[in-house]
């Protein structure tokens, strides 16, 4: 078998593994050939489980209340995608806490990213659902991931856009630092410490069948 056929039947049997590395696969390889593993699948770690995100609900659902003085004028709106998941579980707390419905809201900020002019990205637009007016509410944008701070300054120029609200607070599950723009959460479910090269993975039940997140080392990892 030559060294390429060799180098084939061994990266195969590190998927057929489980990337279980045998020893004796690698025992006689050829010098100076060279693969690479899937390393993403081993440099995965999850930050927050299924417990900690319900509770993470609760505080940032009793938070806004607090800080609000009730739900009176109060409207919860998520920015697509994960955000509206979170949104309509913190807006569901808040609604079982004080026995009352709030209002409810949905953004799409793909027209408002400032990266769209270079030719990056192929956006998808979704639909903006705002079944209310804006005015004199106390508006709390809830995204599941605060990075640079570019997504939440795209879904304050959308909202604005809809009207003029007395007030617009921001609650985030994660907040993993390195912002580009002054923004600051008000709420948040968890500060974690990231690299540029992390990527932060927040899953739901209702989109991915589970709730974690996961941290996953990646040099291409890019948050917007």
């Amino acid at each position: 078998m030559n060294s390429l056929n060799r180098y084939r039947e061994t990266v195969k049997g590190f998927y057929d593994n489980d990337l279980q590395i045998q020893s004796s696969s690698l025992r006689d390889f050829p010098k100076g050939v060279f693969f690479c593993l899937p390393l993403e699948s081993k440099l995965t770690s999850v930050v927050f489980d299924a417990n900690d995100i319900s509770r993470a609900i609760t505080r940032i659902a009793h938070e806004i209340l607090e800080r609000n003085k009730g739900a009176a004028n109060l409207a919860i709106i998520g920015i697509r995608t994960r955000g509206v998941t979170l949104a309509q579980r913190i807006r569901s707390k808040i609604n079982e806490i004080e026995n009352t419905e709030i209002d409810f809201g949905i953004l799409d900020i793909t027209l408002y990213r400032d990266d769209l002019a270079s030719g990056k990205q192929n956006p998808t637009i979704e639909q903006t659902n705002i079944p209310f007016p804006l005015e004199e509410k106390q508006v709390v944008l809830i995204d599941d991931v605060l990075f640079t701070g570019r997504t939440i300054r795209a879904a304050i120029d959308a909202l604005i856009d809809f009207g003029r609200p007395s007030a617009v607070q921001l609650g985030v599950l994660i907040d993993r630092g390195h912002r580009e723009l002054p923004i600051r959460p008000d709420y948040v479910g968890k500060n974690i410490p990231t690299s540029k090269t992390n990527r932060v993975m927040v899953k739901m039940i209702e989109d991915d069948g589970i709730d974690e997140v996961q941290i996953i080392d990646s040099s291409t990892a890019n948050n917007f």
